[in-house]
């Protein structure tokens, strides 16, 4: 648990400067197009950690939105100038006047909850953020407090939009403000391997000094009565009159998995995935078999046969059925086992490379999309969409639980999906254990399909 005074200098901005690996942080390439959300715990901290940020997208011609968690009531407890609703009012004008200097064209929207009690309603928070996030076109780069920053508020807001920020598939960064007051270079939480740099043009560097003076509240006093004092130390805000911004930029992602980590794997086991003798594998095929919409289908694309014990159910359904992995013993195995259905043709192909051509009524991308990156992942839907036919299902199932060695998480393919297809959704089924989730082409119901409905 951190605990410091913010009124106290802190460390000095000097002790930062003086370390190399301050110094040297390598610059991040910020992205300067679609839409970006800055989301600040308190009045100042959009301007003192993102100030920078929300110029440079500005003069890109994309300004951010900014979003402004609580109302700033705590900083002057016991106040006898300013009482809490005054307070809130002077800070919201002062967010106000520092936003329009750094940003013009941004929006602000205040959220209101209480300076200090953002724990409290977390969930309050997590549902006024996600109906502001989901307004609109899709988020391309959410800004926020970092959840390590030793402040509650900024650790909530921090949390809270990292979990958003995965739903929504968006880049996140975050922002440190306190870790340079009660940190020291050498403290073992200093994230050196994640911290990245913004770089900064004059310009943006002059507009956030005139921005941070806006927040008169925090930086001068009151009044000459000690409970009136600026809340914020000359000396830490030097931390913050730089020409770069400091973000903590996310995990590094984990590279798409190749045909060599699949070959390995077989090369261990006949059967490493227990398709042909375990009971959840058989049961989830029949969940998968029965969520179909139609009967038969002219054209299928399987995505990841692995040794093809759904392929051969599916051919059971299917004129022609086209199954491809990207491991050549895996597609060994399944050629062996449909060796008596002239319908099934089984192929060696990387959909991360290319999706086979043609045109399908169905495509089933079943226990595949973690297995490459968020990049990869939405190339590949997009190039799925493209070939699916007119009418046409497409059907996605993935393990939920998180494996070390995948890029992403079952979850996370099925929320990429979602927010990314124009599809139908038809049918959803959900378990602790896998998601399975049917989309089409056709909106009709299987009822309206055979003219039951």
């Amino acid at each position: 648990m951190v605990t410091f005074d913010g009124r106290a200098p802190g460390t000095p901005a000097a002790v930062w400067s003086a370390d190399s690996r301050f110094r040297d942080l390598p610059a991040l390439a910020l992205r300067r197009t679609g839409r970006t959300v800055v989301v600040a715990a308190h009045p100042d901290d959009e301007t003192l950690g993102a100030g920078g940020i929300l110029a440079e997208l500005a003069d890109a011609g994309h300004p951010a939105e900014v979003v402004v968690v609580s109302d700033g009531t705590a900083s002057h407890p016991g106040s006898p100038t300013l009482d809490a609703d005054a307070l809130a009012g002077r800070r919201w004008a002062e967010v106000v006047e520092a936003v329009h200097e750094l940003s013009p064209g941004s929006t602000i929207t205040m959220l209101g909850h209480p300076d200090g009690g953002l724990r409290e309603e977390r969930d309050a928070v997590e549902a006024d953020l996600r109906a502001l996030l989901t307004d609109g076109p899709p988020v391309d780069q959410l800004v926020a407090t970092w959840r390590g920053d030793g402040h509650r508020d900024h650790r909530i807001v921090g949390e809270v939009c990292a979990t958003l920020a995965d739903e929504l598939g968006c880049t996140f960064l975050e922002y440190p403000l306190w870790l340079w007051h009660w940190a020291t270079p050498d403290d073992s939480r200093v994230p050196w391997d994640r911290l990245r740099v913004v770089e900064l043009a004059d310009r943006s560097v002059v507009r956030k000094h005139r921005a941070v003076a806006a927040h008169a509240t925090q930086v001068r006093p009151l009044s000459a009565d000690p409970r009136d004092a600026p809340t914020l130390h000359p000396a830490f805000l030097r931390m913050f009159d730089r020409d770069v911004e400091v973000v903590v930029a996310q995990e590094p992602a984990r590279p798409t998995l190749t045909g060599e980590f699949f070959d390995a794997t077989y090369d261990r086991h006949d059967d490493p995935w227990g398709y042909t003798d375990r009971w959840y594998e058989e049961r989830k095929r029949a969940l998968t078999l029965a969520s179909l919409p139609d009967r038969r289908y002219r054209d299928v694309l399987e995505v990841g046969c692995g040794i093809g014990v759904l392929t051969a159910l599916l051919a059971e359904r299917a004129d022609h059925v086209l199954a491809v992995d990207v491991s050549g013993a895996a597609v060994e195995r399944a050629r062996e086992r449909v060796a008596t259905l002239t319908q099934v043709d089984v192929q060696v192909a990387d959909v991360a490379d290319a999706v086979p051509a043609g045109s399908f009524d169905l495509v089933v991308l079943s226990e595949v999309g973690y297995y490459v990156d968020r990049a990869t992942l939405d190339r590949v839907l997009a190039d799925l969409r493209a070939r699916l036919a007119p009418r046409g299902t497409l059907l996605a199932c993935h393990w939920r639980h998180p494996v070390d060695a995948y890029p992403l998480t079952g979850d996370e393919v099925h929320r990429v999906l979602r927010r990314t297809t124009d599809l139908t959704l038809l049918a959803e089924h959900r378990e602790k254990d896998f998601l399975l989730d049917v989309y089409g082409d056709d909106a009709r119901s299987v009822a309206q399909r055979t003219g039951l409905a």
